[in-house]
């Protein structure tokens, strides 16, 4: 569709796309705090299970539609650099909550189950990469295991979040997740959820177009499918992510903030799933780069620091951050590097 467009008018699209996910994210994320009060979800389970989904659903799309044309790597790395990517954003969040270190201050049991399941989820396919190339009906079985696990965990979570069988320790730092004044709980929940569900289509809408132009930006710019969709598409349909961070922080909604990263992540490891049963050529996962590994090495090693930092809770550290955030940086400025010079 946007083969014959001109050079300036790809450039328009991408952004224009970009600009309309985000700018439904933002509206996503305070109904998404709304829905958390009125259904006494918690913003935490609200954050993974809801916000972090939907916000998540351009990047599905890119991965998709780049597996069902065929290009293994472009629909890997978009999965997986998104992961670090998004991780990366809540260390720039904590940047800016001046108040403590972010992970200090969002304690949350379901954070710290969802951020085990991530790294759990993230295994999953490196043991495949590293298995017998098999596919049935062009499906490697680690994909039905990943959306199992997947179903499994989501159900763990709300276990852990309805019957929690440790609390953090309350410190003055500490933010309790508590419903806004004014927002009574026994409101009806179907016009947010409603106003919800048209920013989904529409940040569905946007990735499709994001994916489209990413494609010929390898095409006509002779650029890596890996370089592509590890960091602009991967990053670009991951905005929402950071916008909806920030504007939870703003808040104060930071087991919201927190929970959607973790969660959004979680959901994305999905991505790989979706596009192994797009991918028609066998196993995307013996189709991929070797750059595509170390992308989802990094997103696995990002998250280890990250739920190592909310167990820690470390008030304050370098330059008033917390020290994962210094690390979850340093990690990210590495992969770039790799990425850009190899």
């Amino acid at each position: 569709m946007l083969t014959n467009l001109s050079i300036p008018l790809l450039f328009a699209v991408f952004a224009i796309a970009g600009l309309a996910v985000v700018l439904a994210s933002i509206r996503a994320t305070a109904l998404a705090d709304i829905i958390a009060d009125r259904t006494k979800m918690g913003e935490a389970m609200a954050g993974g299970l809801i916000l972090g989904a939907a916000t998540s659903l351009a990047g599905v799309v890119v991965s998709v539609d780049a597996a069902l044309s065929g290009d293994a790597s472009y629909a890997f790395s978009n999965a997986v650099g998104g992961i670090a990517a998004q991780t990366l954003f809540l260390a720039i969040a904590d940047v800016l909550h001046k108040r403590a270190n972010l992970e200090h201050a969002a304690a949350e049991p379901a954070n710290l189950f969802q951020a085990v399941m991530l790294i759990i989820l993230l295994s999953v396919p490196l043991c495949a990469i590293a298995g017998p190339d098999i596919a049935y009906f062009g499906i490697h079985p680690v994909s039905v295991i990943l959306f199992v696990v997947y179903l499994y965990g989501v159900k763990l979570s709300t276990t852990v979040k309805e019957n929690p069988m440790w609390r953090p320790v309350r410190t003055s730092d500490t933010r309790r997740d508590e419903p806004e004044d004014g927002d009574e709980p026994n409101k009806s929940v179907r016009g947010p959820a409603l106003s919800f569900v048209g920013l989904v289509v529409i940040m569905g809408v946007g990735g499709w177009f994001i994916s489209q132009a990413g494609g010929q930006f390898i095409e006509r710019f002779s650029m890596s499918s890996s370089l592509v969709g590890s960091l602009i598409t991967a990053v670009v349909t991951s905005l929402p992510e950071f916008v909806t961070t920030l504007v939870a922080v703003r808040r104060g909604a930071l087991q919201l903030a927190i929970g959607g990263i973790i969660g959004g992540n979680t959901f994305d490891t999905l991505f790989l799933l979706a596009g192994d049963v797009a991918y028609r050529d066998g196993s995307l996962y013996h189709a991929i780069e070797l750059n595509d590994v170390y992308w989802l090495g990094t997103g696995l090693l990002m998250t280890a620091i990250l739920l190592a930092g909310l167990i820690l809770r470390q008030r304050e550290g370098p330059a008033r951050i917390g020290i994962e955030s210094v690390l979850m940086m340093a990690v990210y400025l590495a992969a770039l590097t790799v990425e850009v010079t190899g």
